[in-house]
């Protein structure tokens, strides 16, 4: 064989052989795969026993779903909730502004209002605000009865705790910002104004927007507790009604579903919210 021959077969390389190349075995998940049929099987049997279950009394729901007195309770607590977000986010930045400030007073003023309006549960303040006529009989000369009515104690009382937490929710948000970022933004002759409008609020947001939409679904199913001061609510309304009808189950289960139907558009739009907010980082979904 020259030497020609030779370097033509060096030159080509050998194919190795099917048998020799190590075959990949996708892993078995036994165990996972159990679970999963355990739970599908367990969360079946749960549905049909609540369609099946003739207590639930179905028809009365759909009788009831959208009926007057509901709807009017549906409304006046999305009402309540909305009001109650915006004023209780308002005073909570404020709080939040003291909170950071380089003023002590007004750190401590923040610090004592978020220590006292987390530490009393929003049944006692509701029902403080209820009965403040027994410590205040007039207010401004006119009667605290006829001012503060039980819509009114609502509002103050549940924007008063909101605002405790939105507070360290909007501080938590700003907190999150890189402080090189403003630095660079004062370097770069930018006012005070649109270092927080074009620096600091966007990328705050990222983090307040979780929480604060987790707060707006907790404030909203919270409103309920408002029934205990004869709030016409959704709860109070279907209360209403099954105290007449005796029909407990049923109407519980009007306000159930619609509470579940809120709270899902709700989740809905904070995800959307959160996708707008994470846009250029890695956690973009």
């Amino acid at each position: 064989m020259s030497s020609d021959t030779l370097a033509q077969h060096a030159a080509v390389p050998e194919t190795p052989d099917k048998a020799d190349t190590p075959r990949i075995v996708p892993q078995r998940r036994f165990g996972q795969w159990t679970a999963a049929a355990v739970v599908l099987v367990l969360l079946g049997l749960a549905v049909n026993s609540v369609l099946r279950n003739d207590a639930f009394q179905w028809d009365v729901v759909a009788d009831y779903f959208t009926t007057t007195a509901v709807l009017r309770g549906l409304w006046l607590t999305l009402w309540l909730t909305a009001v109650v977000m915006v004023l209780g986010f308002a005073l909570g930045t404020l709080l939040a502004a003291f909170r950071l400030s380089a003023n002590p007073v007004l750190r401590a003023v923040s610090w004592g209002y978020v220590w006292l309006f987390r530490s009393i549960p929003i049944l006692v303040q509701l029902l403080l605000w209820f009965n403040i006529g027994a410590l205040y009989p007039r207010i401004l000369g006119v009667k605290t009865v006829d001012l503060l009515g039980p819509v009114t104690v609502a509002v103050i009382g549940l924007t008063l705790h909101e605002a405790a937490y939105a507070a360290e929710v909007v501080r938590g948000g700003i907190l999150s910002v890189d402080r090189g970022q403003i630095e660079a933004a004062q370097a770069l002759g930018l006012s005070r104004w649109r270092r927080w409008r074009r620096i600091v609020l966007p990328q705050a947001m990222r983090s307040i927007v979780p929480p604060a939409g987790n707060m707006l679904i907790g404030t909203l199913k919270g409103t309920s507790i408002v029934s205990v001061i004869a709030v016409q609510d959704l709860l109070y309304s279907v209360q209403l009604v099954y105290h007449r009808t005796y029909q407990v189950i049923p109407l519980l289960m009007v306000a159930t579903v619609w509470y579940t139907v809120v709270t899902s558009l709700l989740g809905v739009g904070q995800y959307y919210v959160e996708k707008h907010y994470a846009r250029g980082t890695e956690r973009t979904r």
